[in-house]
């Protein structure tokens, strides 16, 4: 018999298995599929089925279902945090007067508030096409400390009351990792380029308690919901006492505000000398995750860092910027040092996950991997690098022949190319950016993100991006890194699944598989491909039920 509890009819179902099925009807039981016809099948089959006493049951009058998105590198928690901070994006300011007046706004309507925090500027996107300064910040408070987050969150910008509070003066040296801004007297100019300049200032912020964070997290997960996501990784948590990160997701997930499948990267610090988990291999700190989550979350991977941001001049490149010949940036480990750390994670079973822009950081990466391998040789380790914007054919080749996997920050293509083209990489190296095409005809296994919140989170602007590459200038750029439709929505299911070890259990719409579905008012494969961006999410269903109806459109499930 066929357990049934939920039943969907009359669907334009795209099951994207590996035989790229299509169905009418499916059926599922306790957030397990149980069932999946066509027409015919479904009607030779209703015998066999034994439905649950109040079962529903929903008609999509051919409405598509498909596999729940699968988001492989995002910050959800950032994402969560920015919507009580001032929006000094480009969809805000033009300019850096702009930028202090919304914080001068801010700084009137909540004057209990001691830190004023912003983030999204763009200095490439600004008239003045520089960064904001502490003078600049200065306007707004000389008494409040104020800190903007650029929107790579690759550097940020300190008032003079914040650096005060940091204890840091011209001279202050940089530290190991990022640098200071200054002015032609060497004095801070209040830029500060990476985390390990940048952290020195957050550090000092008051921090908002568990339960606040895991409110803020909630308002998160019903925007990454209404875009159709069922898992979704949170690319870097600090378990930190004076940041608790870790511990909101937890709360968030056992209160039900975040219904998702969490998979959770672990910074590298954490798991090494003098850090927390310094003493576990990844078969326990994954024990932990799923114990702490009731089976909600999972560890995804440790996170490392290599290099920084193309738009931030902080990627480590093999030739130089485009903008300045003098310039290929820096890479944050020597080689020794990251061989070292990636072989030490590796022989304790984890999961590797490094941070690559540019290629002279992808290619260090992967020679830290290739170590690793060759050292202690391991099944299926599915080592990832993150974002690999610049990746040569040769570095795709070496990927495929270690089994190193890719995530892919597309977005990057519709928000920046046309300033890689122009400004930062030049039309040679921008064409290629992301090179989709190449690393599906070799074979990788990769997938694609959004980075959020660098950019919107919507998978379907992603799959959007991927198959038509169209900046926001509207120039297709290297249109021969385009990949079709369906395998654009398999980057976004199911090798997403594959890549979260996970093909087993979702990814794809088939029996014995969880019951996590997006409902899309349109077929993907069938509209025109400029129009996918523009499909609408119907709903979204986790474990059989549903977590996100869309109030605006018609159609209501019944």
């Amino acid at each position: 018999m066929v357990l049934v509890d939920l039943l969907i009819k009359n669907a334009t179902i795209l099951t994207l298995d590996e035989l790229g099925k299509r169905a009418d009807f499916l059926s599922s039981y306790k957030g397990k599929i149980t069932g999946v016809w066509n027409k015919e099948e479904f009607e030779n089959a209703q015998n066999s089925l034994s439905f649950e006493q109040n079962y529903k049951e929903y008609d999509l009058k051919g409405k598509t279902l498909i596999p729940g998105f699968v988001d492989t590198h995002n910050h959800i928690l950032a994402y969560a945090t920015n919507k009580v901070q001032v929006d000094c994006s480009p969809n805000k300011n033009k300019n850096i007067s702009d930028v202090i007046s919304n914080l001068k706004i801010y700084y009137e309507e909540n004057p209990h508030e001691r830190w004023i925090l912003g983030y999204g500027y763009d200095d490439t996107m600004l008239e003045e096409n520089r960064h904001p300064t502490r003078d600049d910040l200065d306007k707004v408070s000389m008494e409040r400390p104020i800190l903007i987050k650029h929107i790579s969150n690759h550097l940020a910008v300190a008032n003079s009351a914040a650096l005060e509070i940091a204890k840091l003066n011209s001279a202050t040296k940089d530290p190991e990792g990022g640098y200071f801004g200054r002015d032609e007297q060497n004095n801070l100019n209040g830029v500060l380029y990476e985390p390990a300049a940048m952290d020195l200032v957050s550090q000092h912020i008051p921090v908002p308690n568990i339960k606040d964070l895991s409110e803020l997290l909630r308002k998160a997960s019903e925007d990454y919901v209404a875009q159709g996501i069922t898992t979704n990784t949170d690319a870097a948590l600090t378990f930190s006492r004076e940041y608790p990160d870790y511990d909101a997701h937890i709360d968030a997930i056992k209160e039900k505000a975040n219904p998702m499948r969490m998979r959770i990267m672990v910074m590298g610090e954490l798991l090494l000398d003098g850090g927390i988990f310094e003493n576990f291999n990844a078969s326990e700190l994954n024990d932990k995750i799923l114990n702490d989550s009731n089976g909600m979350a999972k560890l995804d991977s440790a996170k490392l860092f290599q290099d920084g941001s193309i738009q931030g001049l902080t990627s480590a490149l093999r030739k130089p910027y485009y903008c300045d010949k003098d310039l290929v940036g820096e890479l944050i480990f020597n080689q020794k040092v990251l061989d070292d750390m990636v072989l030490n994670l590796h022989n304790r079973g984890f999961r590797i996950a490094i941070h690559g822009n540019g290629d002279r950081a992808i290619g260090s990466i992967i020679e830290a991997y290739k170590n690793a391998i060759d050292t202690s040789p391991r099944q299926d380790h599915r080592h990832r690098i993150e974002h690999v914007q610049t990746a040569t054919k040769e570095d795709l080749i070496t990927m495929r022949e270690y089994d190193i996997a890719a995530s892919f920050f597309i977005n990057h293509v519709y928000y920046w190319g046309d300033r890689h083209k122009n400004i930062f990489l030049g039309p040679e190296r921008a064409n290629r950016i992301n090179p989709l095409k190449e690393a599906d005809d070799l074979g990788i296994l990769y997938t694609l993100h959004s980075d959020c919140p660098i950019t919107p989170i919507s998978p379907l602007f992603s799959i959007w991006a991927a198959v038509n590459r169209l900046t926001s200038d509207g120039v297709v750029l290297g249109p021969d890194q385009r990949i079709d439709v369906e395998t654009a929505l398999k980057a976004m299911t199911r090798f997403g699944a594959k890549l979260n070890f996970e093909e087993d259990k979702t990814g794809t719409i088939e029996v014995d598989k969880y019951a996590d579905f997006v409902i899309l008012d349109q077929d993907p494969t069938s509209v025109e491909p400029i129009l996918i961006k523009d499909i609408q999410i119907l709903s979204t269903i986790i474990n059989g039920e549903v977590v996100y109806e869309n109030k605006e459109v018609e159609f209501v499930l019944e």
